[in-house]
């Protein structure tokens, strides 16, 4: 089902992890020479830079290719015409994918991937136009719902073959607007998307359990942390009601749910973070536990809604005065273990990946490294002199 073979992505991931290791020391110049020369891979990447420019630009030449073609050979065409027209540059841009990556080796090229986005776009407009032309009637037509069914069909396909986790988000996204074509009743389209979704959790599961240490696992990963997201999205109604939700699945009004379904999804919220934090510790994957504890604040922050409890000025001090008490007893409690480490979990940061993550979140709040900031110790202290540079005036000399 994969474009590429799994011998390559396995490649390119041991490659990765085989730079922190050595980056951290624990492999010899000698080892990591050795191990990568048995790790080859025919993949062709880039950095996100110019993955990013690459995007842009085939999208916008894509665009422009559909546009032209359009202007040329087509005149004052009918809707459904439009329609098929942009059927068939959906087939074309996804012809365009599946070459991009079997013959050229792109992979998170930003081509390959602005051509998956293209196929997306082109089909969902393409269906609406040539199935359902806004002039026939100004009511919504009852099977309007497989334009947004194809486009969940559609991502979740790229997804499964090329592997991209956004059109796995993509694929949510779509199934947000289906439970408004089925029913109008604004609970069961929160019960109805949260089912979806925790389906999709149950299934996610059991592949899981097969790849646990293969190059999927972090696939599957980051897609369970989506699922775990969209089901307490779902869920949480107060969310729903301060975010951009209200538009996706018609929320109103907290007074348009039944009582008891209410209360329900306020225990389920309470619920959720404990459970998501339980798996994320027992499968040590860092991305559901963060996921888990970002549901707990959600959480934390979305109560006093629910009970219709007067909100403070002071309560986002108060939380964040709690959550940084609570982020220093688990950071000293893992310190105080044998060697820094419980049940297999330690706060130290062991890879340069880390590290990397860190120094970039430090740079973007204007935090400096405290290890980043000094003279190097062996270079003397005092003794140390700067030379080989001209001053422009003031009377310094060059090594000022």
């Amino acid at each position: 089902m994969r474009a590429c073979d799994a011998f390559s992505e396995e490649a390119l991931r041991a490659r990765k992890l085989l730079r922190d290791w050595a980056s951290e020391g624990f492999l010899t110049e000698a080892q990591y020479v050795r191990m990568e020369q048995e790790a080859v891979c025919e993949l062709r990447c880039t950095n996100i830079f110019l993955r990013l420019v690459l995007f842009l630009f085939t999208v916008m030449i894509v665009g422009a290719a559909a546009g032209l073609f359009s202007t040329v050979f087509l005149s004052h065409p009918a809707q459904e015409t439009t329609g098929i027209f942009l059927l068939v540059f959906a087939a074309l841009a996804y012809a365009g994918v599946e070459f991009a990556v079997y013959r050229g080796r792109f992979y998170r090229y930003g081509i390959e991937e602005a051509l998956a986005a293209c196929s997306v776009g082109f089909l969902c407009a393409g269906i609406s136009a040539a199935l359902f032309p806004a002039s026939r009637s100004p009511k919504p037509h009852e099977m309007e719902f497989l334009v947004p069914a194809a486009g969940a069909i559609a991502s979740l396909w790229i997804w499964l073959r090329f592997g991209l986790p956004y059109a796995f988000l993509a694929s949510m996204i779509f199934v947000v607007w289906l439970p408004g074509y089925w029913t109008s009743s604004i609970w069961a389209q929160h019960l109805m998307l949260a089912t979806v979704y925790a389906a999709g959790l149950i299934i996610l599961a059991v592949l899981r359990s097969r790849d646990r240490f293969a190059y999927l696992n972090q696939q599957y990963s980051m897609a369970e942390v989506l699922l775990w997201l969209g089901v307490y999205l779902a869920i949480n109604l107060q969310l729903s009601a301060v975010t951009a939700a209200e538009g996706l699945v018609g929320f109103r009004s907290t007074s348009e749910f039944p009582r008891l379904f209410y209360w329900a999804t306020w225990v389920v919220i309470w619920g959720l973070p404990p459970a998501v934090l339980a798996r994320g510790l027992r499968r040590k994957d860092r991305l559901v536990m963060a996921a888990g504890a970002s549901l707990a604040v959600l959480t934390f922050v979305t109560n006093k809604p629910y009970p219709g409890w007067v909100r403070h000025s002071w309560d986002p001090m108060l939380l964040g005065a709690v959550l940084i008490g609570v982020a220093l007893f688990i950071r000293r409690w893992l310190a105080a273990g044998p060697g820094g480490i419980r049940y297999g979990i330690t706060a130290q940061r062991l890879s340069a990946r880390d590290k990397r993550w860190m120094s970039a979140g430090m740079g973007a709040f204007g935090l400096v490294l405290p290890h980043s900031v000094g003279v190097n110790p062996e270079a003397g202290g005092a003794a140390v002199r700067f030379g080989g540079g001209d001053s422009g005036g003031g009377g310094a000399s060059s090594d000022f």
